[in-house]
């Protein structure tokens, strides 16, 4: 750590000389790796120190100079991920050996060595590809002082213009906490490796002759291990610099200079603050010799006698510190001020349905939805590179400070999914997040810290709270509406996502999959399916459309249904994030099988591009579906079968085939009027009220669906031809005669009809328990599925005794009970396979 302390030190001397002579001091890419006459620094041609060096005058001469310090980043990083490769060559084998009677490295050795060194690949393998892919979009690169017949010219500087890359380095900034761990670490990594190097001479050989290979002329340069371990530290050191000197060559009214600011600041931050934060890490103690260490951080809402605050919540080994961030814009020095803190000893998590939204909040999310679209669009303007004007560079800042607060405004009002904290002393706090994704992760954190039963040491909170500023590894709100982002690498449209089935299930359970999609927060983002049958391979086949804009990852979860009827929790059995390549989607389906864990899921995806329509103002309403044409209902969700008819049901097969009664007893007339009302405004809340309502109100609401068609599921015109059919002495004549009519049914009507059926013939498999066999059900389905034309006046029409009615009806379902041989019923349309990719 002393090391990286002089670093830091040295770095930051540099950086006040630097300011002070008005140069840029030297290279922060050089490295020892790095042959001086082979990389390009720009900032070696800058320095005041040498009389010869132009001056930059032009817009087009610093542009050209930029473009030529962003390929000297892209140059530098290519090689630092060839070193980070190299370091992790031996992880494998490491990992291999510690399982043996022999280890060269025991199982934590080879974690403490290698900790977050994959994620430090990681991240910079995701900012070279970015880069390299933007600079790839100008062509060749032209250097003035080797073309000199070349020279910096307009076309370079127009198109340097049009390029944007300070998204990328502020996302890879923002994420630089990652290399406080390996900070942290670092002394107990190389102290491994000093120690196995001097008594393990497997080790020995295999740390001091680790080779790096150059890609472009096949050379290799030899390293110890030792010195790979250092050269995250060196690279993190040189961030600063880095920064500063593309900051010099970027005009102030290009469309990076704001965002490539706040980089610096996030960096100078990080670097200012690290050799602090590992003095705070190390004050602290815990009762069994632990440290009080960051584990996790974060923003999130505080939901506080009826208000909401945006907080910052921090994680430690022992406690749960939630914060409010004062200032930190323009420069400022960001502070925090307390608010709470639960010690995780005894913490009790839990999550529920998402919480009920008043109509007047459905307006005011709808309307700042469309505030921010209409804001995003005027900055795109204003930030075409047309003429460079000052003005337009106000305009902009404006705009962005605009789109800012209401980005913040946002992100406090949208969140409704609950996650309530109770600890043992009685107190209890309640944070709500807008992602299931993000708060599942922040459940696992807690969940991972608290099964310890951790004896707790009481905090200084203000020392704490202090510490917060130079240990926090997330330095802002997620903002992404005010960056600049590459259309070519997100989707801007209208992606499908239809899921269909799943396996891997250690148990048969009823199942559901939340999918998650980002981008700007303009649309409606989350959709779930309904709750499967309890199975080893649950079936959903439901389709879902969401208009993106910046989408680049979708996320699945998959959620136990819970088995306690009073209890709306679920438990997440698995979750991923697929990245999505808009090249691969486009315009056709594709299928593929994602892991989430030991659960493997069905689903198939298809996008497609064109420009978005401006948000509405007030809340979309959705269609009624009680009292409308079934046929209406299932084209409006694209279905064969309602949603309200197969959640019903698969409900029902989940917790109500052994009630006593189920469909013969009524429920509660206030709870059907609920759900009777949930599903006319809001589906989603809907099945989030079905898992909890009394089992007798479900199968209440089902019937009143079928009872409430304006048209019969069984077509009225039908009826005589029922009642002709039940007239035919041969069963197996009169079977087919049923199944002929039934074919003439609508494609709604009747794969609706035998999904009921199906159900039903469940049922009543179990009526040794529930007492209801098939001659109950058909009577009390009968009427509402089947009713016989109404009298017109002046019209004749075969006069039916009203109880022979009743009579045909309960018949013609019980006969359909009996068939042993009744199609399947589709329940989704089938996507047009021919089309359809698989992976």
């Amino acid at each position: 750590m002393e090391l990286f302390k002089e670093a830091v030190d040295y770095l930051e001397t540099q950086h006040i000389l630097v300011e002070a002579a008005g140069g840029t001091g030297p290279d922060p890419l050089e490295d020892d790796v790095f042959p001086e006459e082979d990389v390009f620094s720009p900032l070696q041609t800058d320095s005041m120190d040498l009389p010869d060096t132009p001056v930059l005058r032009t817009l087009e001469e610093m542009l050209v100079r930029r473009l030529m310090v962003l390929r000297t980043v892209l140059d530098s990083e290519k090689i630092y991920l060839n070193e980070l490769e190299t370091l992790l060559m031996p992880m494998k084998a490491l990992k291999a050996t510690a399982g043996t009677s022999q280890p060269v490295l025991s199982s934590q050795q080879v974690r403490t060595v290698f900790y977050q060194v994959p994620e430090l690949r990681d991240l910079h393998r995701d900012f070279y590809t970015c880069l390299r892919d933007r600079l790839g979009l100008l062509g060749p690169q032209i250097h003035p002082e080797t073309d000199p017949g070349q020279g910096p010219g307009k076309e370079q500087g127009q198109m340097g213009f049009h390029l944007t890359v300070g998204d990328l380095f502020l996302k890879i900034v923002s994420q630089i906490g990652v290399y406080r761990g390996f900070i942290d670490n670092y002394e107990s990594a190389v102290e491994i490796v000093r120690r196995c190097t001097q008594t393990d001479k497997r080790f020995r050989i295999l740390a001091e002759s680790m080779m790096f290979y150059n890609g472009s002329d096949k050379s290799k340069t030899e390293y110890t291990f030792e010195a790979l371990l250092y050269k995250p530290l060196d690279r993190v050191t040189k961030t600063t610099l880095v920064l500063h000197d593309l900051l010099k060559h970027t005009p102030q009214t290009h469309g990076d200079h704001p965002v490539l600011l706040e980089a610096l600041r996030l960096s100078q931050s990080f670097l200012s603050g690290v050799n602090e934060g590992s003095q705070c890490k190390q004050e602290v103690t815990l009762s069994r010799g632990m440290r009080r260490q960051l584990m996790r951080d974060g923003f999130v809402v505080d939901v506080c006698e009826g208000g909401r605050n945006l907080c910052h919540l921090f994680l430690y080994t022992d406690l749960l510190l939630c914060t409010k961030l004062k200032g930190g814009a323009q420069g400022k020095q960001a502070q925090y001020r307390f608010c709470w803190y639960l010690p995780l000893a005894g913490l009790k998590l839990r999550w529920g349905p998402e919480m009920e939204r008043t109509t007047d909040t459905h307006q005011r999310i709808h309307t700042m939805r469309a505030k921010m679209y209409v804001l995003r669009h005027e900055l795109r303007q204003i930030m075409k590179p047309v003429p460079l004007k000052s003005l337009a560079a106000r305009t902009s800042e404006r705009g962005r400070k605009k789109m800012e607060h209401l980005e913040l405004m946002f992100l406090t009002q949208s969140p409704f999914l609950p996650l309530e904290l109770h600890s043992p002393s009685g107190k209890s706090h309640t944070l709500v997040m807008s992602s299931l994704y993000e708060l599942e992760e922040w459940r696992e954190a807690i969940h991972r810290l608290t099964r310890d039963n951790i004896e707790t040491v009481p905090p200084d909170l203000l020392t704490l709270t202090s510490s917060c500023v130079k240990l926090r590894m997330t330095q802002q709100p997620p903002l992404h509406g005010i960056l600049p982002q590459s259309e070519e690498e997100s989707l801007c449209g209208t992606l499908s996502v239809a899921i269909h089935s799943a396996c891997g299930l250690q148990q048969p359970a009823s199942v559901y999959v939340c999918v998650e999609v980002d981008g700007f927060e303009f649309y409606e983002s989350q959709a779930q399916t309904h709750s499967s049958v309890s199975s080893l391979s649950p079936h959903w086949e439901q389709e879902f459309s969401f208009q993106v804009d910046g989408a680049q990852n979708l996320r699945v979860l998959v959620v136990l249904q819970p088995e306690e009827e009073k209890i709306c929790e679920g438990q997440v059995l698995g979750k991923t994030s697929i990245q999505l390549d808009p090249s691969l989607l486009q315009k056709r389906w594709r299928r593929q099988t994602v892991s989430l864990g030991q659960v493997v899921v069905s689903l198939s995806l298809k996008y497609y591009p064109h420009p978005l329509d401006r948000p509405s103002l007030a809340p979309a309403q959705q269609q009624r579906i009680f009292c409308m044409p079934i046929g209406a209902v299932a084209q409006q969700e694209g279905v064969l079968v309602p949603h309200v008819v197969r959640c019903c049901v698969e409900e029902v097969e989940r917790r109500g085939m052994e009630e006593v009664g189920i469909y013969r007893l009524s429920a509660a007339t206030s709870d059907i009027n609920n759900l009777k009302t949930a599903f006319n405004t809001n589906l989603r809340e809907a099945v989030s009220r079905l898992r909890c309502v009394d089992v007798n109100a479900v199968s209440g609401i089902l019937k009143l669906y079928f009872r409430e068609l304006p048209e019969p599921l069984i077509p009225t015109e039908l009826f005589q031809s029922f009642t002709k059919a039940l007239d035919i002495p041969d069963l197996s004549s009169r079977s087919v005669s049923m199944l002929s009519l039934l074919q003439s049914c609508p494609s709604v009507n009747q794969n609706t009809f035998l999904f009921l059926l199906h159900h039903l013939k469940r049922v009543s498999d179990r009526q040794d328990v529930n007492k209801m066999p098939l001659m109950n059900l058909a009577t009390v389905f009968g009427p509402s599925l089947l009713r016989p034309p109404v009298a017109v006046l002046g019209q004749s029409s075969p006069a039916v005794d009203i109880s022979q009615e009743v009579v045909v009806q309960v018949q013609v379902v019980y006969s359909y009970l009996q068939c042993d041989n009744l199609p399947a019923a589709q329940t989704c349309l089938a996507h047009d396979t021919a089309t359809c990719d698989s992976d």
